[in-house]
């Protein structure tokens, strides 16, 4: 059992800091994307809505990476 809480608290610390990572990137590119019109350029246009995607995505995984860490501790604190 120990195994496994140490398991998903590495898996959510490592999803952590890509998840920092991203929104890192998403801050820069809006950033960038400010003074631009939505459309104007679209390969920019296309990489701030892939890279809003993949942070929602992130995002979502990261959470329940979240949920995985408190679900082996309630179990642990149960047994």
């Amino acid at each position: 059992m120990s195994e496994e809480a140490g398991s998903a608290r590495q898996k959510l610390h490592a999803h952590a800091l890509v998840e920092f990572l991203l929104i890192a990137a998403l801050a820069v590119y809006l950033m960038l994307a400010r003074g631009q019109v939505v459309g104007d350029d679209l390969a920019f246009t296309v990489v701030g809505a892939g890279l809003m995607a993949l942070v929602t995505y992130w995002t979502l995984n990261t959470l329940r990476d979240v949920l995985e860490v408190v679900a082996v501790r309630a179990h642990r604190l149960k047994h």
